[in-house]
């Protein structure tokens, strides 16, 4: 039986990595992935990609409107490997943080947390403010929550942008245990 992992995705900048991620998920078949995108996130997707929607959702296997609170990601009892949102802007970690689940991605993260089960936040914003701070490091304490803002990274070689992307998309999926076919891991100095 398959893995579900829930992916969201807000309408912080980064919709290219989401794109990324999906497809990694869909190499590995062990994995099922259920797909909730903001009315933010669509709108974000037609200014940073030429992918279509349609196309988008090509790369999920399952995709729920972000306003079914009844869908099965907004229990407990639906089972998943956890949760991934990407990107994931400072007014979804704001509404994770205070536990306002009006839609179905803060459901989908507040059941996540309740269950104790693996939350990845690809955080995006720049400048960080007092608040933002504030609120990823009290989630950091939470068991099972880890924050990674998809930052560049050089120690890898990467020859362009898509090759970073992929790394960071791997990055972001390590928790879920899917191993990315092309990440190229730090071996350490020579």
């Amino acid at each position: 039986m398959a893995k579900n992992i829930i992916v969201g995705a807000t309408g912080a900048s980064g919709i290219p990595i989401l794109i990324q991620c999906l497809k990694i998920i869909q190499e590995n078949p062990e994995y099922k992935s259920h797909l909730i995108m903001s009315d933010s996130a669509k709108i974000t997707l037609k200014h940073e990609t030429d992918y279509s929607l349609e196309e988008v959702y090509s790369y999920a296997d399952c995709v729920l409107d972000q306003n079914d609170i009844g869908a099965g990601p907004a229990s407990g009892s639906f089972k998943t490997a956890g949760m991934l949102i990407v990107p994931c802007s400072m007014k979804t970690i704001a509404g994770i943080h205070s536990g306002y689940a009006d839609n179905l991605i803060l459901r989908a993260a507040d059941v996540t947390i309740k269950e104790q089960r693996t939350l990845v936040l690809a955080a995006r914003e720049t400048p960080l403010s007092s608040i933002h701070l504030r609120n990823m490091y009290e989630l950091s304490q939470i068991p099972g929550v880890r924050i990674i803002p998809p930052m560049m990274t050089f120690y890898n070689l990467p020859q362009n942008i898509d090759e970073m992307m992929y790394h960071i998309a791997a990055k972001l999926l390590e928790p879920f245990g899917i191993e990315a076919k092309e990440y190229r891991r730090w071996t350490g100095l020579e």
